[in-house]
């Protein structure tokens, strides 16, 4: 038998609706979207401190967190240490000195042979040019290789900055499944924004168009249209206006670069000894380069109890 609807105990339809409706309305609605903004926000990560680019002269880009971390010490190899390398380090301090005046200046692609100065020769490079550019500064600010997708985030971060930045990436190279490497060419030339005027980006590697010819012959080979494969990875070393080869070096460079470490950092051996151990541990290593000599000396330093000290 049906009920009548006076024995429902219940609130009528039209009060449960409007019962919520009540309770956002005036007070209660601008209570609750409080509390909700105030949950967001917990939800949220905080926003990272904008950076003091004045705290030091070197920053690592640190993607994960937004930051970047001032170093209070570079690790670097005084300009005058370098042999060998005249020609290429003429040309890449007169285009860092260019950049930082502010006159056009192109990036750079430092590659060849291991271990003959490529990453050293651009700290080099900051060191001598900024010292000469102290206001408003030119900083060095090192990405990893595996941070190459973060590079907008980078830059949209130092776009507004009075400073002028070398962005550093030391070993750069693409495997073949890799795709960050659009993210750099966009960065180079490209993109609705561009490179920013106060930003230039200089890299090492030990290849000249950063992929290995195993990679470069695999694309022609599985490609439909070889051509068009190859040039899409090909063509973002092309996207370094400057292109610097390092070749290995002589006997004769090799020793002036030993010699030249043994007078910097006073160790008193010279003469043919010097020349004969030099090249006698080059020859057990199967290379020459500042690398090796590098290793040769601190290893002659260690045996002659000379502390690597330098002297300013």
């Amino acid at each position: 038998m049906a009920q009548s609807p006076q024995r429902f105990r219940g609130k009528p339809a039209s009060q449960s609706v409007a019962a919520p409706a009540a309770e956002l309305s005036g007070e209660g609605s601008a209570e609750a979207l409080d509390r909700i903004a105030a949950a967001l926000e917990r939800l949220a990560p905080p926003t990272p401190p904008a950076p003091d680019f004045t705290a030091a002269e070197a920053f690592v880009w640190h993607p994960e967190g937004r930051q970047l971390t001032p170093i209070g010490r570079i690790n670097r190899v005084d300009m005058s240490l370098l042999k060998g390398i005249d020609r290429v380090r003429d040309l890449l301090v007169e285009n860092t000195e260019r950049f930082a005046r502010g006159l056009p200046a192109n990036n750079a692609l430092l590659w060849g042979a291991r271990g003959m100065g490529k990453s050293s020769l651009v700290k080099a490079a900051h060191a001598g040019v900024g010292a000469a550019h102290a206001r408003p500064g030119l900083k060095l600010i090192e990405i990893h290789r595996e941070d190459i997708e973060s590079l907008p985030e980078l830059m949209t971060m130092v776009r507004s900055a009075p400073q002028r930045f070398i962005v550093f990436c030391d070993d750069l190279s693409f495997d073949a499944e890799d795709t960050s490497y659009k993210s750099l060419k966009t960065m180079l030339e490209g993109g609705i924004e561009g490179r920013p005027d106060n930003v230039i980006f200089y890299a090492t590697s030990n290849r000249r168009h950063l992929m290995s010819r195993d990679m470069v012959e695999n694309e022609r080979a599985t490609a439909i249209n070889p051509g068009e494969a190859v040039e899409e990875k090909v063509s973002l070393s092309d996207r370094f206006g400057l292109w610097l080869g390092f070749h290995r070096c002589s006997q004769d460079e090799f020793l002036a670069m030993v010699e030249a470490y043994v007078a910097h950092y006073r160790i008193p051996l010279s003469g043919d000894e010097l020349r004969r151990e030099a090249l006698e541990w080059a020859t057990t290593r199967g290379a020459r380069s500042g690398r090796v000599a590098w290793q040769y000396v601190q290893d002659l330093a260690g045996r002659l109890g000379v502390k690597m000290e330098s002297e300013t």
